[in-house]
């Protein structure tokens, strides 16, 4: 293996053994519901079990690739580079975020080959790859926001001195702050009860989509906003950005790692 074969394992290393142990947790996670005594009648009906050993080795082997991934994730040359702890959490999100995308990937070119080769369809690729979008869409929120990538007009804010910007800087970031909120106060409670009784998705192969999916949706937001509040601290001594229709230095930025690339093939 070459150095870059080395580094992109060493790259996902982590967020595959972070994927590979919370989709574990999540297959047995009915057991953890039990032992700590949230289930009713109804969910003692249907699941049986308690935590084992095993199941607390993969939590503490989630806590320790979260960690180990947090501290160990480097940025791209064209990705900003993390200032403080919660950008390389972000980051490290990032590189989960992107891992889901190869797995939604390869789990519908399965389904392809199986159902259209071999006659053979399964029951849960469907399911299950709109399930790792959803948790795609959500994560790469925070990836987003973390490199300044989201959504952003800058017609007027560019002509705005420096002093005005940062206020409009604060608006913005006391408003995603609201809307973190008022997202956590309203949508708590129905979270709490689709988690609690491990609500699924009413198929056939019937995964725990809205159990896992709706927490989420709240953790996200408040990561986002989380992240905005950061941004907005690391921002806030550095010189105003002159934005153009073309981004001139990522053009050259990825002329000179193509440039880079060539040269080292020849």
């Amino acid at each position: 293996m070459n150095d870059d074969n080395i580094n992109v394992v060493k790259e996902i290393f982590w967020p595959a053994v972070f994927i590979a142990s919370l989709s574990f947790i999540i297959a047995v996670f009915p057991r953890f519901i039990i032992t700590f005594g949230w289930a009713s009648d109804d969910f003692l009906s249907i699941y049986t079990g308690s935590i084992g050993f095993v199941d607390w080795l993969v939590v503490l082997l989630i806590v320790a690739s979260l960690v180990l991934g947090t501290m160990t994730v480097k940025h791209s040359e064209n990705e900003v580079a993390p200032e403080n702890f919660f950008d390389k959490f972000a980051l490290f999100l990032g590189r989960v975020t992107m891992l889901l995308v190869v797995s939604l990937v390869t789990a519908m070119l399965v389904e392809v080959v199986l159902r259209y080769v071999f006659e053979a369809p399964t029951v849960w690729a469907n399911e299950l790859c709109l399930w790792m979008s959803g948790f795609v869409f959500l994560l790469s929120g925070l990836y987003a926001m973390q490199q300044r990538n989201h959504i952003r007009i800058y017609l007027l804010y560019d002509i705005l001195p420096r002093n005005w910007q940062r206020v409009c800087d604060t608006i913005s970031v006391l408003l995603i702050l609201f809307f973190a909120f008022s997202m956590v106060y309203g949508g708590f409670g129905e979270a709490q009860a689709k988690f609690l009784r491990w609500e699924t998705f009413g198929t056939y192969w019937d995964p725990p989509l809205p159990a896992t999916i709706k927490p989420t949706i709240l953790i996200a937001v408040v990561l986002v906003a989380i992240q905005a509040l950061v941004n907005l601290v690391a921002d806030w001594n550095k010189e105003p950005e002159s934005h153009s229709v073309i981004d001139e230095e990522e053009v050259e930025s990825i002329i000179q790692q193509q440039t880079r690339k060539e040269t080292s093939h020849v």
